[in-house]
């Protein structure tokens, strides 16, 4: 930090966010359920953001460029690279706009469910509650990765912050296999910030069974609309369309018509979604406190979020990045969501969601055809929609999902989606 510092005041370099990462991780990779790599990594880098304020055509300009420092450099070799960080500045030619302020404070301990305990600990416990829904033989996890991590985050800056803070978090990937009738495989990932256990076994347990059911899926659903019912991680991708025209960027370059105090499914609409953008650290990027921030009130914005510059330009707060979302549950049971005919598309190659367009879609994995009293599992095909014609038409589960992400309706049923198939 001291080199750091030194070589940005020779620079000249007045405004400037530096950002250290120092991350302890622990690895695992399994063969079924033998263990096949262990690997711990303990790295550390350091980025330097520097801002550089300057004139072009009578107009005041504030360039930005950005630079790494890891371990092991010396004095020499940190003013080099600064010195091409501030030299790229000059070339970025954005509109003024001020840093925000940061604080000063001391260091935030994680208060989660792994903090102070061993990762290998922390490892054992999850591995255990992956591998515990593993008990079928038809059916079977044929690989994992788990990763487990505790990051320090320590944020400077030259309008006064200085914070920092330890997280902790687990992810990881796994591969469902079922070799007959058909040898399919399926990919599945996790993310938690405290120790999900009942959770993860439940997620790999259903993961197991859509395994299989894809296994004996044959036929394309037929070409129509349908109503379609999706679930889980699909659900934070839907959402994300306000997460994405919300944001002061999307605002400020009129990508959207979201506006403070209107409605976000139009002017006619009676209600709507309510939504919170969660905070999953506790200070931006910038160094400044984050909290909660809600966004939707029955339809209503109550926010914009995003960071210093276009916030700037649109004359509203800075409020530091966010990607978790949480939302009230329905008020319906998701079976009585699947009790009418309707496509519940369980898993996609690739569900998208476009904050441009409001299109949705994906190319149908594996699905569920519910119909004439009987249920048919499918595959093939694909889903398209767009949530600008269907807002008015979804209803949100009773039960919740939670991930890292994500806090909400386990499910929705959205009518009059189209499906390209059979």
């Amino acid at each position: 930090m001291e080199k750091i510092l030194s070589a940005l005041d020779a620079l000249g370099a007045e405004q400037y966010v530096i950002t250290e990462k120092h991350t302890d991780s622990l690895e695992t990779f399994y063969v079924k359920k033998a263990l096949d790599l262990t690997r711990r990594a303990d790295t550390a880098v350091t980025s330097v953001r520097v801002f550089r304020p300057f004139e072009k055509d009578g107009a005041k300009m504030l360039g930005e460029a950005e630079a790494t420092v890891r371990p092991g450099m010396g004095e020499a070799e940190i003013r080099s690279v600064l010195e091409r960080a501030w030299y790229a500045a000059q070339f970025a030619a954005n509109p003024w706009y001020p840093l925000p302020a940061g604080v000063k404070e001391p260091a935030k301990a994680d208060k989660g469910g792994f903090a102070g305990k061993p990762l290998a600990e922390s490892m054992k416990a999850m591995t255990a509650a992956l591998f515990a829904a593993d008990t079928a033989d038809d059916v079977f996890l044929n690989s994992a990765e788990l990763f487990m991590r505790r990051r320090t985050t320590h944020v400077v800056t030259s309008q006064g912050a200085d914070v920092s803070w330890e997280q902790y978090d687990v992810w990881g990937e796994y591969v469902c296999q079922c070799p007959a009738p058909v040898d399919v495989e399926t990919y599945h990932q996790f993310n938690y910030r405290d120790p999900e256990t009942d959770a993860l076994t439940a997620d790999a347990a259903h993961a197991l069974a859509l395994t299989r059911a894809r296994a004996q899926a044959a036929a394309a659903p037929r070409t129509g609309t349908y109503s379609l019912v999706l679930d889980r991680e699909q659900m934070r991708t839907l959402m994300g369309y306000y997460v994405g025209r919300s944001g002061a960027g999307m605002i400020y370059q009129k990508y959207s018509p979201f506006r403070l105090g209107e409605n976000v499914h139009g002017p006619d609409a009676k209600g709507g979604l309510t939504m919170t953008l969660a905070a999953t650290e506790p200070y931006t990027g910038f160094g400044a406190p984050m909290a909660d921030l809600p966004l939707l009130d029955n339809g209503v914005l109550r926010a914009i979020h995003g960071g210093p510059r276009f916030a700037h330009y649109l004359g509203v707060a800075p409020t530091g990045e966010y990607r978790a979302v949480a939302m009230p549950a329905g008020t319906v049971p998701r079976s009585q969501l699947l009790a009418e005919p309707c496509l519940h598309a369980v898993s996609f190659s690739d569900f998208q969601m476009d904050p441009l367009s409001g299109h949705f879609g994906g190319e149908l994995r594996l699905g569920f055809l519910y119909e004439n009293g009987t249920v048919t599992p499918v595959t093939g095909g694909s889903v398209s929609g767009s949530i600008l014609d269907c807002h008015d038409r979804m209803t949100f589960s009773a039960e919740r999902y939670r991930s890292a992400v994500y806090d909400g309706p386990l499910a929705v049923r959205i009518e009059g989606v189209q499906v390209a198939g059979a």
